[in-house]
Order: structure tokens, then sequence, then C-alpha cells
């Protein structure tokens, strides 16, 4: 039997424990999909052509309630700790019986697909849903096979997920009736009890964040990238709200990913077939790229209409402040693709910082980018969260801690490595607040952001004056093409050093706080890379 390139199925989908389903779409196109959602009355079609749906309960990840299974692969090896935890082997192989049983009488959506564009990283994924948008989603977020390709299709991983299906703590090892789970044993991830399809694709990368760096020598990273007409790529580092998505869809650069790469021997490849853009407050002025491919093939997650039509209004965060579209990544007129180039020669670390108190753009040594990096420092703002009336400092090692299995240290280590070995530049970028902090001061202007990028990558603060940083010691520019120089200082730009410092202290404060729990597996060099305090104000 073969049903849409696939050889057997029904025993393939037995194999795995699903019997009884009521019927099995095996890797439907997204205009079957999108239909079927409609079909279904689980989404509509905004005036753009995009699929708009809701995720329900859930519109982010639950970081609470993931969970790796602890056994003899990864027990001495995950780092385990409260992002990190750990789950029973015998209770995973009874949620798992449960999961699988659940599709009886359902009908299911299955989509055979891959991740890694460099091929001889690439791991075979295959993906049970229950709803036909999570699996157009798929569709949209990783590599899509050829019609060959599918005939042959063998899976490394499984991923099954019914957001229908609820757990029961006390029975089944739970925190709540969510849950997503990792078994490097089995090789599979489940996913129930919610409709957030970014716990598929995250579930993947932490696997790959796994297998990669210990099997492969390979680093992964949470970061966009892109390259020049010149073959010269950049990655993007940076958490959620710091313009890595926006800084790396530039017109003028190839797009090879938006958000998850690999760097191997022979440089570096996107992980995915696709982007997964925010849309709050997205205009078509500010974010060209990401506004356009918003068409027939995109998925709305959680967006609103303007009353009495089918226009997204971007603007409107009444059901989450996370709206997002998932599309494939040919949507973007520019991205690249084979996804796939060289060795970088810049790499940027993107922060928000609403402290005020980092350059716009600084240069960073080896050991102050193995800091910054593991530190993984942005700020949440005043008022976005209920009793937040001052900049709070947020860290996430890696620029992506709920995704990292292995202790910080050893992908800060793989990155110096590679960073000295083929020269690359590290620059930190604040996309934050300048002339003093949130409530007192200004968000950095993109347009400034941005020729601040164009002048490291183009070389042209390669030859200017630096000043250092007295408390952080990093290396700030004193002056660039078409930036303004009085905001190139944080401290001239404040025209308050009391104020200045006090601020600058509280955040180097923050740092080193966060900086213990790590110490232990990193070196004294990067150590030393810590922020200074200071008792008096520098001459």
């Amino acid at each position: 039997m073969l049903q849409f390139g696939i050889k057997n199925p029904q025993a393939k989908l037995e194999d795995l424990g699903i019997r009884n389903y009521r019927k099995a779409y095996w890797n439907e196109s997204p205009e079957f999909l999108k239909e079927a959602a409609v079909i279904r009355e689980q989404g509509v079609i905004a005036n753009t052509g995009a699929l708009s749906i809701k995720t329900g309960k859930f519109t982010g990840r639950s970081p609470k309630d993931r969970f790796i299974v602890k056994d003899a692969i990864t027990e001495n090896t995950v780092d385990w700790n409260d992002i990190n935890m750990p789950f029973d082997t015998a209770a995973f192989d009874r949620l798992y019986d449960k999961i699988t049983a659940y599709f009886a009488g359902r009908e299911i959506f299955v989509r055979d697909a891959f991740a890694c564009a460099d091929e001889n990283y690439r791991l075979g994924v295959r993906v049970v849903n229950e709803y036909p948008w999570s699996n157009m989603f798929v569709y949209n977020m990783f590599l899509r096979p050829s019609a060959e390709e599918l005939q042959e299709f063998t899976p490394d991983w499984t991923v099954i997920n019914a957001p229908g299906f609820m757990a029961i703590p006390e029975i089944d090892g739970t925190r709540q009736e969510n849950f997503a789970i990792i078994n490097f044993t089995r090789r599979c991830a489940i996913v129930g009890g919610t409709g957030y399809t970014g716990e598929i694709k995250k579930g993947i990368f932490a696997v790959l964040n796994f297998v990669l760096p210990t099997e492969r020598n390979v680093l992964s990273m949470h970061c966009s990238a892109n390259v020049g007409t010149e073959d010269d790529v950049a990655i993007f580092f940076g958490l959620s709200g710091t313009g890595k998505t926006t800084l790396s869809a530039d017109p003028n650069r190839a797009l090879i990913g938006d958000d998850e790469h690999g760097w191997s021997e022979e440089g570096v490849f996107n992980f995915e077939g696709g982007c997964y853009a925010k849309t709050i407050d997205l205009t078509e002025d500010k974010e060209p790229d990401i506004y356009r491919a918003i068409r027939h093939g995109a998925i709305l997650e959680n967006i609103v209409f303007h009353p009495n039509t089918r226009t997204p209004d971007y603007t409107d965060s009444s059901i989450t402040q996370n709206t997002r579209v998932s599309y494939p990544i040919h949507h973007i007129d520019n991205a690249l693709e084979k996804s796939a180039a060289g060795h970088p020669t810049n790499i940027f670390f993107l922060t928000c910082d609403a402290f005020g108190v980092l350059p716009p753009i600084s240069r960073l040594s080896p050991e102050q980018a193995a800091y910054f990096f593991i530190s993984g420092y942005t700020a949440k703002v005043a008022g976005t969260e209920l009793g937040i009336d001052e900049p709070v400092p947020s860290f996430s090692a890696g620029f992506g801690a709920p995704f990292l299995p292995l202790h910080p240290g050893k992908y800060a280590d793989m990155l110096s490595d590679k960073m000295q070995r083929h020269g690359v530049r590290v620059w930190l970028v604040n996309t934050g607040w300048a002339n003093g902090p949130y409530g007192v001061g200004s968000r950095i202007k993109l347009k400034y952001t941005r020729a601040m990028i164009s002048a490291a990558l183009e070389g042209a603060l390669d030859n200017v004056s630096y000043h250092t940083h007295s408390i952080f010691g990093i290396e700030q520019p004193t002056e660039c093409p078409n930036v303004p120089s009085d905001i190139l200082s944080p401290r001239a730009s404040w025209k308050n050093d009391d104020a200045f410092y006090k601020q600058a202290n509280k955040l180097a404060t923050a740092f080193i706080d966060n900086f213990k729990k790590y110490e232990a597996g990193v070196s004294d060099a990067v150590k030393s890379a810590a922020p200074k305090l200071v008792d008096a104000i520098p001459a």
C-alpha cells in the first residue's frame, strides 16, 4: 500500500502504538490542511489569505511543564535544574501509551520532515498531530522532503502532539494537565494538553542542542543568521524583543534563517525551513519582509481582527503579547535557498537594556563574549507585568536556556573555540534605552541600530577609537557613520554621573549574582570577564 508517497502507512502508525484511528492524512498540502482547519471551525481566513487560529489556553511555552526522561543516556550529561527537569522512564512509558490510545476513533495528521539544512547532520522527524493546523505548522517550520525522499523516509525521531489530551498529574507524574516530554532513549517527544505550536519546534531544537554538540561536534545556536554579497556571514543572538528576527531580515543580505542554527566545521546552517515571527505592533514600514510574508501558506496565531473585518489588528494584545506568525522561509524574498553558508565573520549579541547603561554597540573580547553568552541578558520593561515599576534584568543562558540540555559552559566553550579559530568579531548591541533608563531616556532608534550593525559588517568600526566601559570593561566606539556620537557613550548621554553609576552598579550586581550558578563549569578567564563594581565615579 502506498499513500502520499508513504509505504505501509498503517504499519508505520501501529509501530508507534497508534491503532484504531478513524483516518490518517499523510503529508497533505498546506491548501488541504488550511481547508481542513476551516471546515472543522478551528480557524478562519484573514484578508491576506493567511490562516488565523487560536491556540487555546496556552499562547506560549510552559517551561515548568517541560521534562526530559532521566535514564542511562541523560543521567550524567543533562544539566539538571529547574529548566531541565527529570521525568521517570516508567511514567513516560505509561503516558506514551495513554496519549497514543487517545487517537482511537479520531482523525490524525502525519507529517514527515527534516531538521538541519546541511545533509551531513540532517535529522528525520515524523510528527503525528491531532489538529490540521498543527500539521500545517510543521510543514511551514521544518524542512520539506521531496516526493522521492518521502518514499524512503525513515524517521530518526518522532513527535506525538495531542492538544486535546489532558494528563492527570497525580497519576501521570506531570505538574499539571499539559506537558512536553523528551525521551532520548526512545527518540521521541510527546506534547499534550497545549495547542501552542512552538512546543513542537522547540522540542526538536532541544534534541539538536543535545545531539549535535555531544555526538557531532556541532555548536547548536538560538540565533538568526544572514549572509552578504561577499559571503560574509553574520549571526544574531538575542532573547525575545531584542530584534533578532527584525535585524536579520536585511534587504541587502540573504537570510539563512531567523531562529535556530548549527555551526559545523564547514560553516553555518539553518535547522528549519520556516520562520516563526512575533506580530505584536507589526507594520509594513518597520518590518516589510515579515509583513509581506503573511499571505496564503502563513498561519497567524492568537491575533485579533479589526471589528467587522478579517483585517488583523497587530496592535491588539488582548489575547496575548505573544502573537505569532509562521510561514515557509521562501515567503521571504531574499531567503537563501540552501539555508547554509560559510563561517561567520561577525556575531552580534542583542540586548534590550532598559537600564540604559550598556552602549548601543561595543566590541567584546573572546572571554567577554563567553561571559555575555552564558549570561544571556536582556531586561523586562516597567509596566509589562503586574508589580514591575522599574526595569528588571532577565537572564537566559546561551540566549535560550529553556532549550539547552547541557551545561551552558559547554556551548560557551565551543563558541569561544570557533570564534578564535575563525577570527570572528563579536559585538554587543543594545537595542534598548539611551540618555537614561526606561521612563527617563528614549529607545534607541531602529535606524541607528541598523546603521551600527552595517558599520560593523562593513569594517567601518575597525579603525575608529574606542573607550573602555568603566564597569563592564567592554570597548565602545567613539564614532560611527550615520549615528549621533552623543548616544554612543551611555555615561555621557545621561548627563548625570551619580545616577548613571548607581544604575550601572545595580545592573552589574545582577550579572554577578546570576553568574554564580555557572562558575563551576567555566574557566577562570571567562569568570574574570565579569563586570567590576565601582565605589567612586571614575575621572
